[in-house]
């Protein structure tokens, strides 16, 4: 035991230098290695306060004004996210405000706050018509009516913007306008040299901003939209509103229609529009890709980029954010030698996943240390004989049954949950999680039927522990669901889970940074969102108990029982192909006929209501099973049950989904 002892804390302490080098290194970076000063800040409100986080190069003074610009995230991100932007304009001597907006990350003001109306169109604000069908009168949940009017702006005309019931679109810039009025009013920002930028929800925001201030001494004098939506004149006042310098960073494989303007692909024949060329100022014949139409001196500068990529990887591609930095320079007049192209934002990027690897990686040696102490040691316990493995035939009719109910539920119950489902919403604040809940709980009531009947089954074939073999019982008690050892390996989880809420805080406090890859995975949490944690964890718990019981227990194989690394990855990748076998059918489903040129799968087959965010989320989603399949694996060879890996995974993944990501 202390062999075991010894080698756990070693293999700790490895990971966690490996993990505060990590942060150490990426907080270098984003500091310009101390040509930066990066602080965060909120900004009160009558609606609530607001999270920011700001990147002043030592540069900027009062007496040497910077160009300022405002970043805005999409749906389902954070400040953070758009820390890529941030890193390389401050590098370039710009003063950057990266914002919470309504909802998302550490800012109080709800997405509420943004405001909804009981209609919605379905083509761009300009081409619609009753009559067509395209403006339609929507009724549901509140979240619903959000989700639906995302599109739909403050500054529109009243025909979009206000309904008969007395509802309105408030502020569409999610709290933007507030964050631009202030770093507007910084001492060492230039107020003439302003831009501002946005990516998905937030190029709709940044629209926002620059109506809200067009026509000022302020106004943007640059907008860089990372896949955004356009509109018509018709759709607002185009007398008194005017957009300046507008660069729109195109993604070719964007999963959402409406970054498409509803069409399946994005083309030649979407570059020639009608639309388009409105925007670009120029014939269909003149109209091309990455090539800048008007002037920047009178701000009718235009141009479209197409990127070679999809819509979530927009904010970190290589080539957009090389197109967006000249943007700027040409707009506001960045003060750098540096060329585009010279960018160590994404090496930021892969120090930090490192260090999150690690820092999950440093739950196994935690559990290991607690193993050896006398109360947790009793969490451990025999695997349930070998005479019970399914024999090859048989695992492969149940992992392939397993993966097809996955894949088929997926779209339509995370988008139900996600709009219509009538939860509380209340309660129920967080968005996305709502989506989750939703397939989670219809997988729950598979799960207990199929295992209801297993259990009987075995019951009348007079084969005895159950509630073992499908490891949720005591070797001491096979035939009755061991409610100590639950106790005793949920109490373990909260060790293990505490001890990686520590690392994170200590980080977050050392470098303003969490952990994370592009878009948020770990944060810590305020009151409101720990309160949502505790809302979602009995229902996720649940998902992932029944779950693994399935997958772990339930379909185990000789290879379950072989020791070692050989052993654990013959068990390993059988568990994870039925983790998340039924995720990749459907990424196939959406990808390849997209790869194809035809479009995205999901809206081919089940209308564009089904595309969009949680097919968008499956290349963040299959990844995180991935690694939660590795952690459940390991654990349940070690402990025999599946309760400390079920909900080791239930944890993480309830934290992913309500840390920092979209709230009512």
């Amino acid at each position: 035991m202390k062999g075991n002892r010894k080698k756990a804390v070693a293999v700790l302490a490895v990971l966690l230098v490996i993990v505060f080098g990590c942060m150490f290194a990426a907080d270098s970076i984003q500091r310009g290695n101390g040509s930066i000063d990066v602080t965060e800040g909120w900004i009160e409100t009558d609606v609530g306060n607001l999270m920011y986080k700001l990147y002043t190069p030592r540069s900027a003074t009062a007496q040497n004004k910077a160009p300022g610009v405002l970043l805005l995230h999409g749906y389902q991100n954070d400040h953070e996210t758009c820390a890529a932007y941030a890193i390389e304009l401050a590098r370039r001597g710009a003063v950057v405000l990266a914002l919470d907006e309504y909802g998302h990350g550490a800012t109080s003001a709800g997405l509420l706050n943004r405001g909804y109306v009981n209609h919605k169109v379905t083509v761009n604000y300009g081409e619609d018509s009753a009559e067509d069908g395209t403006f339609k009168t929507i009724s549901g949940q509140k979240r619903y009516k959000v989700l639906m009017n995302f599109s739909n702006l403050s500054f529109f005309d009243d025909h979009y913007s206000t309904d008969d019931d007395g509802n309105r679109i408030t502020d569409s810039s999610c709290g933007g306008s507030y964050a631009y009025a202030l770093l507007a009013s910084m001492d060492n920002v230039d107020p003439a040299r302003l831009a501002v930028s946005g990516h998905s929800m937030g190029t709709w925001s940044s629209w926002s901003v620059a109506a809200d201030f067009s026509g000022t001494p302020i106004e943007p004098r640059a907008i860089v939209l990372q896949c955004g939506e356009l509109f018509r004149d018709s759709a607002y006042d185009a007398q008194n509103i005017t957009f300046n310098n507008v660069l729109l960073l195109q993604a070719k494989y964007d999963e959402f229609s409406y970054f498409r303007d509803y069409q399946n692909m994005v083309s030649d024949a979407l570059l020639r529009s009608d639309l388009r060329t409105e925007f670009l100022g120029c014939t269909a014949d003149a109209a091309a890709w990455d090539t800048t139409y008007g002037d920047f001196a009178d701000g009718s500068a235009r141009r479209m980029e197409l990127l070679n990529t999809n819509h979530r990887l927009t904010t970190h591609n290589t080539h957009g954010l090389a197109v967006a930095l000249s943007w700027f320079d040409s707009s506001i007049g960045l003060e750098t030698d540096l060329a585009p192209t010279d960018q160590v934002a994404m090496t930021k990027e892969v120090l930090v996943l490192i260090a999150m690897l690690c820092a999950v990686a440093a739950l196994l040696p935690v559990m290991e240390l607690l193993l050896t102490t006398p109360f947790f040691a009793k969490a451990v316990q025999p695997l349930p004989s070998a005479s019970g493995a399914l024999p090859e035939g048989a695992w492969w009719r149940g992992a392939v049954i397993t993966m097809l109910i996955a894949a088929f539920t997926y779209p339509f119950m995370t988008q139900l949950g996600h709009g219509l489902l009538p939860l509380p919403e209340g309660v129920f604040r967080m968005t996305i999680g709502n989506g989750f809940l939703s397939w989670y709980l219809l997988l729950i009531v598979i799960m207990v039927v199929t295992s209801i009947i297993s259990y009987r089954k075995r019951k009348k074939q007079g084969v005895s522990g159950g509630w073992y073999s499908m490891g949720l019982g005591s070797a001491d008690a096979p035939d009755t669901m061991s409610w100590s050892l639950l106790g005793r390996c949920a109490l373990l989880v909260v060790c293990m889970l505490g001890f990686l809420y520590g690392i994170l805080a200590v980080c977050e406090a050392a470098f303003m940074l969490d952990f994370r890859f592009i878009w948020p995975f770990f944060k810590t949490f305020n009151l409101t969102r720990l309160g949502q944690f505790c809302v979602y964890i009995p229902i996720f718990a649940l998902f992932f108990l029944l779950n693994n019981s399935k997958i772990m227990a339930s379909s185990r194989t000789k290879a379950t029982y072989r020791p070692g690394f050989a052993g654990f990855m013959g068990c390993w990748w059988r568990n994870a192909l039925m983790m998340v076998g039924g995720i990749l059918i459907i990424v196939l489903l959406e990808y390849i006929p997209f790869f194809m040129g035809i479009g995205p799968g999901a809206d081919l087959l089940f209308s564009p209501t089904f595309g969009g965010p949680f097919m968008s989320l499956l290349i963040l989603f299959a990844p995180q099973v991935l690694v939660l399949s590795v952690l459940c694996t390991y654990i349940y060879r070690r402990t025999g049950s599946v309760y400390t890996g079920a909900l080791t995974a239930a944890g993480l993944a309830c934290w992913i989904v309500t840390g920092g990501s979209s709230m009512l």
